[in-house]
């Protein structure tokens, strides 16, 4: 069953007085941005950095340089041992 126009006016003046309208056009204005923000965010295309690198991870350069530098000090005991 669907509320009449009456019952919706009702319901509306409720809600304005509950709320107020300046905090209602707040309301509206967020919800708006929001959904722009979705949207735009939605139908934007990867970075390029993801294009160019497939399966490249956020950060594993840095784990790549402390690799590295594990790798250089496993070699410096192992030449250390030797001479």
């Amino acid at each position: 069953m669907m509320p009449s126009i009456p019952q919706l006016l009702i319901v509306l003046v409720i809600v304005v007085l509950i709320f107020g309208a300046k905090r209602l056009r707040n309301l509206g204005g967020d919800l708006g941005s929001a959904v722009k923000g979705f949207k735009d965010a939605v139908k934007e295309p990867q970075s390029e950095n993801d294009q160019d690198e497939p399966g490249k991870i956020e950060g594993a350069t840095v784990v790549e340089s402390v690799a590295e530098e594990a790798a250089d000090a496993v070699d410096a005991v192992k030449e250390k041992k030797e001479a």
